[in-house]
């Protein structure tokens, strides 16, 4: 029963062990030019589908309309943009410095103009972790993480007004 125990300990403690010498010998890719590690997107991308489970059913406390959709051009326009860009501008050099590459949310393809609008609300307020998206609880009010996320929502459907707001200062 003793080697049976042992043994058990031993094959817990190997995996562990041989885990903490790849990291410390520096086999673990840290830098965003590294290639990531096998499975690394199927494990990143299954733990925020199952932690937007309970963000599907969330929806904004109030209409869709230009004034929201305004607020939300400027919002993204201040925090947004340097990251996501906007129509008809490659990505920015601090877009193209992270990993993964931040969608470019205004360009054909990039956008999540088909996500539910509590999955992007979620993103919004709270970042995703290790990717460089931060999240804004706290340093955004609630009104314009909405204003945001519904103008990413609408993004295919903008008013020129919208989208002059959007551009301005480019």
């Amino acid at each position: 029963m003793k080697r049976f125990g042992l043994g058990f300990l031993l094959g817990l403690a190997t995996p562990a062990l041989l885990g903490y010498f790849f990291v410390a010998q520096g086999g673990m890719p840290v830098a965003v030019k590294d290639r990531p590690l096998p499975f690394e997107r199927f494990i990143a991308r299954a733990s925020l589908h199952a932690a937007f489970r309970e963000a599907l059913a969330l929806s904004p406390p109030f209409k869709v309309n230009e004034a929201h959709l305004v607020e939300g051009a400027k919002t993204y326009r201040n925090n947004c943009l340097v990251c996501h860009g906007i129509e008809s501008q490659s990505p920015t050099f601090i877009a193209q410095g992270l990993f993964p590459r931040p969608p470019q949310l205004f360009q054909p393809n990039g956008g999540v103009t088909d996500d539910p609008i509590g999955e992007t609300y979620w993103k919004v307020k709270n970042g995703i972790r290790l990717t460089g998206m931060p999240g804004f609880e706290g340093n955004l009010s609630e009104e314009n993480m909405w204003d945001v996320s519904l103008l990413l929502k609408e993004a295919g459907k903008l008013s020129e007004r919208v989208k002059t707001t959007l551009m301005s200062n480019f």
